[in-house]
């Protein structure tokens, strides 16, 4: 006989080639996911049912032993593994049966069952800690494209951009609406993503920003302005992608690859590699490169750099067309981590990438990506301890504690008064 032995360890959500698993997920915004394997391999016909709030549904294991339901919304919902369609010989421990689940700040939960011959499958601390860290790695790079982006903007302009989450967003709806709903290569999509994410910032400085700096609008009416096209634009990309979250090409690609006994795909893989690649071209245009000295002349003072003869308004254009496309990027990179693409994902991660600039002090470019990666870090790690729902909370605090030694941020220049 085998014992039925459970893991709450996240699992990429696939549907059933046979339609099975189908179950009308894609009809909701919520939905439950899950693996069934008996000493590592998938059981394919086993009956999972999700009942709560009301709501019930199942659906059976496809050939994988993957299962996947959809729900109307967050809650406390039971799944329950049907004992009656499990191959002979193969057993559930008792009260092991049924599952209570809930949602935490994502929109999907994982919920595994792995049989196995009586044993209770335990990851040690190191592992974990491991996987942790390469997780955090992984958020904190793809944080920082955003971070460094919003970082030069405030530091050319001194103007704080609510709207920068919707920036995030555009690159990954993007992608949806070329490699998704036009079925065209990926790899194209994404390129294209990038370059009208790029357009979106030069269109948004030439028709908005660069008119109201020229009529002297002070920095308060316009983060007031930003706030007010963050909820027009992300309210819009509602209007026309609805609700519901949709995945990627390639989002829910299997973990294939191991790394010190932990498991990685080759999104996971690609997705830090590209990070790591674009943050040091960042850097090198930054720090040799003409304009880039010239953006960093103008972050220091805009007034002096002006008067040596630098044309303020153009590098200002080129941060903002620079600080769209790595936002696009971005939001294209956490549409993959996170996995799927929704109309507020953008949103989501706002106040995180703020807590990231501030950290790591305000204006500074390297700054926010030394501040992204420790926020990143944080979130992840912290989940070993605290319960996954004030992951984010906790970085926040981090934020507060930091700033209450260093006001000016780990890598931000105190300022002088008088």
């Amino acid at each position: 006989m085998s014992a039925l032995t459970l893991s709450g360890i996240a699992a990429s959500p696939a549907m059933a080639e046979d339609g099975s698993t189908a179950q009308a997920s894609e009809e909701f915004e919520y939905f439950f996911t899950g693996n069934v394997q008996f000493d590592r391999e998938p059981l394919e016909g086993v009956k999972i049912t999700v009942e709560g709030g009301g709501f019930e549904a199942d659906a059976e294991t496809d050939v994988d032993g993957k299962w996947r339901i959809g729900v109307p919304e967050k809650g406390e919902y039971e799944v329950t593994l049907d004992e009656d369609t499990l191959p002979e010989g193969v057993v559930v421990a008792k009260g092991e049966a049924t599952v209570t689940a809930e949602f935490g700040l994502t929109k999907l939960k994982a919920v595994n069952f792995f049989l196995g011959e009586g044993e209770r499958t335990t990851t040690n601390f190191g592992a974990q800690l491991l996987e942790r860290v390469i997780n955090g790695l992984n958020f904190g790079l793809l944080l920082a494209l955003a971070a460094i982006g919003l970082s030069l903007i405030f530091g050319t302009t001194g103007l704080s951009n609510f709207a920068h989450a919707e920036m995030v967003t555009f690159g990954a709806l993007m992608v949806l609406s070329f490699g998704v709903d036009l079925a065209w290569p990926i790899w194209l999509a994404i390129a294209i993503a990038i370059v009208l994410s790029a357009g979106l910032g030069w269109t948004l400085d030439a028709v908005i920003w660069k008119p109201l700096r020229k009529r002297g609008v002070g920095l308060i009416p316009l983060m007031i302005v930003s706030i007010g096209l963050s909820l027009a634009i992300r309210y819009t990309y509602q209007f026309f992608y609805g609700g519901a979250t949709r995945q990627l090409p390639g989002a829910t690609a299997p973990k294939e690859l191991s790394f010190g006994g932990v498991q990685l795909s080759w999104i996971d893989v690609g997705s830090m590699i590209v990070s790591v690649v674009v943050l040091l071209a960042v850097a090198y245009f930054l720090v040799k490169t003409r304009i880039g000295k010239a953006t960093r002349a103008v972050a220091d003072n805009a007034s002096l750099a002006s008067a040596s003869g630098i044309d303020v308004d153009r590098v200002i254009r080129i941060v903002w067309v620079l600080g769209a496309a790595l936002a696009g990027l971005s939001g294209i990179l956490w549409a993959y981590f996170r996995p799927g693409v929704s109309w507020d994902m953008g949103f989501q991660i706002l106040l995180l990438i703020f807590a990231a600039v501030t950290l790591g002090g305000l204006g500074t470019a390297f700054g926010a990506l030394v501040g992204s990666l420790i926020v990143g870090l944080f979130i992840e790690i912290s989940t070993l301890w605290l319960p996954s729902d004030l992951k984010y909370v906790g970085a926040l605090v981090v934020l507060i504690l930091v700033l209450l030694f260093r006001p000016q941020g780990i890598l931000g220049r105190r300022e002088r008064i008088g």
